[in-house]
This record gives C-alpha cells, structure tokens and sequence, in this order.
C-alpha cells in the first residue's frame, strides 16, 4: 500500500506520447505514462518514447523494447468514458492470460495504478470521480481486489477531508 506520509503535489512534465497514425485507435485515450511504469516497474525518467500506432502502442524504455496491445491500459479521468465496446475489447484481452483463475479479470497492477490514483488526488471532487470511474469497471476485479480498492478509497477520503 502507499504510504501517505509523502506529500502530495501536482507533476507536470513533459510527455514522451507520440501518436503515429493517423486514424488513432479508440482506446488510445487511455494511454499513459504512469501505466506504463506499472507494468514494466520502471521509473518516468527511463521512459525515451511511447509510439502509439494504428493497432498497437511501442515502449521504448531503458531495458525495455516491446509492443503493447492498447488493451492493457487502464481507464483514466479526463478523457471520454469508457463505452461497452472498450469493455469487450478489454476482457477479450483479458482472456489471453495464461493464468485460469484470471481470464476473466483485469491485470493485477491495474487496481495498484487506481491505489495510486487515489493516493494523488489532490481534491475531495477528485477522488471522487475515480473512485465512480472504478465503479463502473467492478466486473474488472476479484471480490478481495475490490475490498482492498474501497478501503484505499476510504483511507485518500479521510485524509483529504482533514
């Protein structure tokens, strides 16, 4: 879990994101850096670039050099919704896993990356709407999965309403 005894404030940097194509993909809105770490664990600095193409996005990082398929990139605010069609495209990916008992789910640091989302919500509205952003993806995670994502939910509330 993150600890809260860091503070919390607003990073703004420049983004390593370039689309190359010109008919952008539907679930290139949800492409981020920030998942991009997760799911290699790496830092923002090894990050060199992040080419999203027609069907498939390309991260080049330091010890890292793969394509990734738009699927794996969880929802963000800011952005349109997700719509049922980004939903079938995400557990038709999901069921590519390997692991049986996970088919059907979201990857496990998806509801790390929403953790952290909480964690750097720097406003009550904020939190708020991630928190109905993961509401609308529940059938996304495991009971326990969802348990631990409410208590982090209402660990970030509590803090941001001191």
């Amino acid at each position: 879990m993150v600890s809260s005894l860091q503070l919390k404030a607003l990073v703004i940097r420049a983004s390593k994101i370039v689309h190359k194509s010109s008919t952008p993909h539907t679930l290139a809105r949800f492409v981020t850096e920030e998942a991009i770490c997760l799911i290699f664990r790496i830092g923002f600095e090894d990050i060199y670039t992040v080419e999203c193409w027609r069907y498939v996005v390309y991260i080049h990082a330091k010890g890292v050099s793969q394509f990734v398929s738009y699927a794996d990139f969880p929802p963000i605010l800011g952005v349109a919704p997700p719509t049922a069609t980004d939903f079938i495209k995400w557990r038709k990916r999901w069921r590519k896993q390997n692991d049986y008992a996970y088919k059907k789910l979201a990857p496990e640091w998806w509801a790390e990356f929403f953790a952290v989302e909480f964690w750097q919500a720097l406003s009550e509205p904020v939190l708020y709407s991630w928190g109905k952003l993961v509401g609308l993806i529940t059938f996304a995670f495991h009971e326990d999965t969802l348990q631990e994502l409410r208590k982090s939910y209402c660990q970030e509330k509590s803090l941001l309403c001191v």
